[in-house]
């Protein structure tokens, strides 16, 4: 470990836990050492600059600054860099190498070189890169290579992330020829990229191995808090990383994501048919069988028992984790029913007319069944593209909605694809956040954006749909039953003014602020317990049964408070012997804004001091737009307009008339009350009821990481993920270096 402080012009004292590397370092005899420190300085697309006494690097990912600044505390630091050269300060002596090519990273190289030629005329090639690739293309294997493998296991284990560095020396007459070839693949107008690689892959041979290098990528606070509360909320996480394999499942453990009691699936056993069959093999089996019906007389007895059997409960307290190579596979069924290796694929080639119309499909479609019916999937050392792809695939086969969160540039294809995405602002940069629905700071944070904010705007909107139609029926469709007696002459029911005003001002405001402040229960409880999330998942408060059941309570509002008042019409009620027609529409008008008022206020589960003034809003505005538009004045001004003079003074002052609104709100309030009570009875609690009767759960074991991989090793690097490819190019030609300059002048 390295800690540092600031010392003069911009170089930092070093205080390095590991004497023995730094004691090493300082003198200067070990040449692999001195070119393992001299590639960190020189191998990167790091831009530095000079603030007169301290040096500030920007890199492109914090892997590439971590290692520079690795290399500048251990007596190699690097200085300064123009379009065809790198400066840098080896123990006290300043050297300039000459850039003589930038063999530029990208996905499926999975590492970057650098070509140059030191004072004494040397060229020598620096390449650093995921160590699946860089150990395949080294001269020679031996004790050190040996060595440098099981190191890189350990910090596997450690869930750091590694790669491997490694460089030749290159001959003049081999780089005059290289060189030349270079040239023109650069002035390609087609296949350029395939040609550029094509030579990259040519010069990056017979590498001598240098080390390893591992770096620490710390957890933000509250990720496996997180991940467990998303979990009990019934939200499936997967993980998608450019991370090695051991790296991803501890850092799984260290989540919560995996349990120990879980059995976890690899590729090969997903995909594989060994003999006897293993339950691995078989799940995935009972799976393709039982979805696509492919078994037939002719398969294996336990084949037919187990697709006999729900798939869904083959798969408890399982998880799956396959890597870049293996999804490329189901995405590329092509390639796979070439092989013609594992039961999927024998499956497949069987000659079915089933198979053979989609083949790419069924192997999708069950991948995506076993998957999503596993607690838990990590998918290790996948490209960004993949990343996107895996979640398409998401998209293709099921009816759910995904959301995808990333910090880094290599997470905007994944962000882009899923229907929702979320940008953590870090070390990575800001490409992510740019392209998110969502910027947070932390991952943390997701827990109130899904279980709080996002289950409460749920609810909210439910409820604000529910009531908007409750409220339309109810108060609209006496129009229709109006019909009925009037011999269908369209004459309305109601004034004018109320048919503009109903929906604007006397019933908006309370169902606006049941849409924005509405809780059924708070913040901390909604963290409390996860399980909460579930009903959105379900669509249980608003559906094609929920909509009808506010249809018919529209609808039945509506038939009350039209057929009661009709009824004591009948009669000619009251002193003044009130019956005449606006009489009448007012009557109905009130019973029926009245019913909507109460049935949202005996709804409303949080009240707040704007939740009162929009109700009272409501009846205020009504008395206010009823006496402007009902006085003698209007009527004298306009009579085609203002058509109900004194209508509301004449029968609300009537206590026979406001005792049929009483008995039609009495009525129309009597469902909601009763459906209440059966609920109570029937011991149907709320949601608040069920969480003071819920018992609090065990606290959770303290997280820490630690390894938990009991089989032999698959190593996988995310150097080649956690960078951006074209950085190199902007160095070799000069832009960046330009933009600097006119900065500077």
């Amino acid at each position: 470990g390295l800690g540092l402080s600031q010392e003069h012009h911009g170089e930092q004292k070093s205080d390095v836990c590991d004497v023995t590397l730094l004691e090493a370092a300082r003198r200067d005899k070990d040449p692999v050492l001195r070119e393992f420190l001299r590639l960190l300085a020189l191998c990167h697309t790091v831009m530095v600059e000079d603030r007169g006494d301290q040096l500030v690097y920007q890199a492109a990912s914090p892997d590439e600054e971590a290692l520079v600044w690795a290399a500048r505390n251990l007596g190699y630091v690097f200085l300064a860099r123009t379009q065809d050269s790198i400066t840098i300060r080896e123990l006290g002596r300043t050297r300039t190498y000459e850039v003589l090519a930038m063999l530029d990273f990208n996905s499926d190289r999975k590492r970057m070189s650098v070509l140059v030629r030191d004072p004494q005329g040397t060229i020598r090639l620096y390449t650093k890169g995921a160590d699946t690739v860089i150990l395949e293309r080294l001269r020679s294997r031996g004790p050190t290579e040996t060595l440098t493998e099981r190191a890189l296991d350990r910090f596997a284990e450690e869930t750091l992330r590694t790669l491997c560095v490694a460089s030749r020396e290159v001959s003049e007459a081999e780089f005059r020829a290289w060189s030349r070839r270079h040239r023109e693949a650069a002035v390609l107008l087609q296949d350029r990229a395939q040609e550029l690689d094509r030579l990259y892959e040519e010069m990056e041979q017979n590498l001598q191995l240098l080390g390893a290098t591992a770096i620490e990528d710390k957890l933000q606070d509250g990720v496996p808090e997180t991940i467990q509360l998303l979990k009990l909320g019934n939200i499936k996480v997967w993980v998608l990383t450019g991370d090695k394999q051991e790296t991803a499942m501890n850092i799984g453990y260290a989540c919560r994501l995996l349990t120990d009691d879980m059995e976890i699936l690899e590729e090969k056993e997903v995909s594989s048919c060994p003999t006897p069959p293993s339950s691995h093999s078989e799940i995935l089996q009972a799976y393709w069988e039982s979805n696509n019906n492919l078994s037939g007389p002719g398969d294996a007895p336990c084949s037919r028992r187990l697709s006999q059997q729900r798939p869904e409960t083959l798969c408890h307290k399982r998880a799956v984790i396959i890597s870049g190579d293996f999804l490329d596979k189901i995405l590329h069924t092509g390639e796979v029913l070439k092989e013609k290796k594992g039961w999927p694929w024998r499956w497949l080639c069987c000659g079915r007319a089933e198979a053979s119309q989609d083949q790419g499909g069924l192997v999708e479609k069950a991948f995506v069944d076993l998957a999503t019916s596993c607690q838990a999937v990590i998918c290790c050392r996948v490209t960004p593209k993949q990343k996107a792809l895996m979640v398409q695939l998401v998209k293709k086969h099921k009816k759910a909605v995904t959301l995808a969160i990333g910090d880094g540039a290599n997470d905007v294809n994944m962000i882009k694809t899923a229907d929702i995405g979320v940008g953590i602002s870090g070390l990575e940069g800001l490409q992510a956040v740019q392209c998110s629905d969502y910027a947070l700071a932390q991952f943390s944070f997701l827990q109130r954006l899904l279980l709080v904010h996002g289950r409460w705007n749920y609810l909210r909107i439910c409820k604000f749909l529910r009531y908007f139609f409750y409220k339309t029926f109810a108060g609209l469709l006496a129009q229709v039953w109006f019909a009925f007696h009037s011999g269908f002459t369209a004459q309305p029911l109601y004034e004018g003014w109320f048919l503009a005003l109903y929906n604007i001002f006397y019933t908006a405001y309370p169902v606006l602020s049941v849409g924005l402040l509405e809780q059924d229960v708070s913040a901390k409880k909604s963290l409390e317990f996860p399980e909460l999330y579930v009903v959105g998942q379900q669509d249980e408060l608003f559906n094609y049964r929920v909509f009808g059941v506010t249809l018919l309570h529209g609808v039945g509002t509506s038939l009350i408070s039209f057929y009661i008042t009709l009824w004591a019409f009948e009669d000619h009620v009251g002193t003044k012997v009130v019956g005449d027609y606006e009489s009448f529409s007012v009557t109905v008008a009130l019973s029926a804004l009245l019913s909507v008022l109460v049935e949202i206020v005996l709804d409303t589960q949080y009240w707040t001091v704007l939740s009162f003034l929009m109700v009272t809003a409501s009846l205020l505005l009504f008395c206010l737009f009823s006496f402007l538009t009902q006085t003698v004045d209007a009527y004298r001004i306009a009579p085609a307009i203002f058509r109900f003079p004194d209508a509301s003074w004449n029968a609300l002052t009537d206590p026979f008339v406001l005792l049929v609104v009483l008995l039609s709100l009495v009525v129309n309030t009597l469902p909601s009350l009763t459906v209440h009570a059966v609920r109570a009875i029937l011991g149907r609690a709320t949601t608040q009821q069920k969480i003071h009767l819920k018992a609090r759960r065990a606290p959770e074991a303290p997280v820490e990481l630690r390894s938990h991989v009991p089989r032999g090793s698959f190593r996988r690097s995310s150097y080649a993920f956690s960078h951006q490819e074209g950085y190199a190019g902007l160095i070799t030609r000069g832009d960046s270096l330009r933009a600097r300059a006119t900065q500077a002048s």
